[in-house]
């Protein structure tokens, strides 16, 4: 048995009053040595509080490692990281080590907690986020191991998913043709990415089979319906879960890859409001999970939503998988999808070589190799200056003829003064080379030139052809308010109003970000109004 040491164990320091505040919520009981007080792979467990005696945190054996003690927890410290908020199934075991009195802290009553006393809350949040972050780094991490070809896109949605997800997980990346032994798994190759969860391997693993074995999918309760579904873990999702929870709403949230949407593909963001020096879209998106999950939300991703009907109590979101969630009202923020070029062997190369996203999981694809980035608008800018800062000659490839008709000020400037970045205007991407990786490109006013991968940020179309009794207008985008067309207003005599901000053509059911018509485009718009949509769906509750 190895024994590591690291900062997961230690709890913060706690006043007196402090610990009698959080003892006093929690039910005690009494331990022997050798006691485990909740094990890895436990749906349901609590946060526990040690009184006396002693807990040890253990990453338990696999078929190729030994246990590991991650750390001790002593007298007025506690064992619990993030996972106790979000729903994730326990991924480490605690075990007494010296026998003593314990206390046993709900989920609920840990949620209650956080809600109802700010100064203890703040304290714990910040303890249960420092964990998971420090587990990332240790051994802990072998606890979801994922094994792929570095070229696979299989493999890059499961580091992305994990990575969004904040989960803790390895990953090992095998190099392209590189053999792999993978005899003594009985794996093959066309099995892989192989996910490892708990040491079990799961083949041909995906974001949902894995979220579906971690306790991240959703699972229906016999619980009364939630008072909110939010559809989207965007900005604009995340701000409507995030108010509507915090204001007392039971909230589900459900996102059919990973919260975050386009934002989080922004390696830098630099207008919003409290940033001067910037922040990644990973960074705020992070944030604002945490968030969302410390007010009480149930994020589940990946989960897509297929269909939205009403119904007497208000309406049904069906998903992909069979199942159904009821709520008393819905806000659909399910953003849009990333437009595709029409090109030979696009298809091919999207597997290995083209991205929708400039952050460092996609730049660790590129390693300084020459790229092309495909777009005018602040999102491909930004990709520019980042993927040169970090070494790769960049292509930026502009249809139009000005930069700056659709690009920021400052992003045209900063890629000026760039001699890493070459500006093609009134040019097109019209053709890619090579064999089975990418080699090079074809712009139509230059010619070929080596690009080992394409960053396409081209805009996006919206997400709602699931929506098919929603108003919406000749490009899909959904109509709300005063916008809602005439022949779409019949509904509205029974419930005696018209439709409130933000709502759509069926009463109870809400739209906001860039899937609403005439919304803006960017980050802070759709913080702004995934926030504000909460202010009438109030107001329809109450009703």
């Amino acid at each position: 048995m190895d024994t590591t040491t690291s900062p997961v164990g230690v709890a913060p320091a706690l006043t007196d009053d402090q610990w009698t505040r959080l003892a006093a919520r929690a039910e005690p009981f009494e331990v022997a040595e050798g006691d485990y007080v909740f094990r890895a792979g436990d749906r349901d467990y609590s946060m526990i509080l040690v009184e006396s005696g002693e807990l040890e945190i253990v990453r338990d054996a696999m078929s190729w490692v030994d246990e590991v003690v991650i750390t001790v927890a002593g007298p007025r410290s506690f064992a619990g990281e993030l996972g106790l908020l979000n729903g994730q199934r326990a991924f480490l075991s605690a075990r007494a080590s010296r026998a003593g009195r314990m206390r046993r802290l709900s989920r609920v009553d840990l949620r209650r907690l956080l809600s109802d006393d700010d100064e203890l809350g703040d304290l714990i949040l910040h303890a249960l986020w420092e964990r998971r972050e420090s587990l990332r780094r240790g051994p802990a991490a072998m606890t979801l191991k994922f094994v792929g070809s570095e070229t696979s896109a299989d493999f890059l949605a499961l580091r992305r998913f994990a990575e969004r997800l904040d989960l803790v997980h390895a990953a090992v990346a095998l190099p392209p043709g590189e053999a792999l032994d993978l005899r003594a798994h009985n794996f093959s190759l066309d099995e892989l990415p192989v996910a490892f969860i708990q040491g079990e391997p799961l083949v041909r693993a995906t974001p949902g089979l894995v979220a579906e074995r971690l306790g991240l999918s959703y699972e229906p309760t016999q619980s009364e319906a939630a008072d909110v579904v939010v559809v989207g873990g965007g900005p604009a999702g995340l701000a409507a879960a995030i108010y509507a929870a915090s204001e007392g709403l039971s909230t589900v949230l459900l996102e059919s890859v990973a919260p975050g949407g386009q934002a989080a593909a922004t390696s830098r963001i630099e207008n919003f409001l409290g940033f001067p020096f910037g922040v990644s879209g990973g960074d705020l998106i992070g944030q604002a999970s945490l968030q969302a999950i410390k007010f009480g939300v149930r994020v589940c991703a990946p989960c897509e939503a297929v269909g939205l009907t009403p119904t007497a109590a208000g309406v049904r979101v069906a998903l992909a998988d069979g199942r159904a969630i009821d709520a008393r009202a819905a806000i659909v923020t399910s953003g849009a999808a990333y437009r595709r070029l029409h090109l030979d062997r696009w298809e091919d190369f999207e597997r290995t070589a083209i991205h929708y996203a400039a952050t460092p999981l996609e730049l660790r694809q590129v390693a300084g190799s020459p790229v092309v980035v495909v777009g005018g608008a602040n999102s491909a800018g930004q990709a520019a200056l980042y993927l040169a800062s970090s070494g790769c000659p960049v292509h930026l490839v502009v249809r139009g003829d000005d930069l700056g008709a659709r690009m920021s000020s400052y992003l045209v400037d900063r890629i000026a003064e760039d001699p890493r970045i070459q500006v093609h205007t009134r040019s097109h991407l019209v053709g890619l080379e090579g064999g089975d990786a990418l080699e090079a490109v074809r712009i139509d006013t230059v010619g070929e030139v080596p690009a080992r991968g394409v960053f396409c940020f081209i805009g996006a179309d919206p997400a709602t052809s699931w929506l098919t009794r929603i108003d919406r207008d000749e490009a899909g985008f959904i109509r709300t308010g005063t916008d809602v067309t005439a022949p779409s207003r019949g509904v509205w005599s029974a419930v005696a109003r018209e439709p409130l901000p933000f709502e759509t053509s069926i009463p109870r059911v809400f739209a906001a970000g860039d899937v609403r018509r005439g919304s803006m485009k960017r980050v802070a718009a759709a913080v702004g109004e995934g926030s504000s949509a909460v202010a009438s769906v109030h107001q329809a509750l109450a009703g």
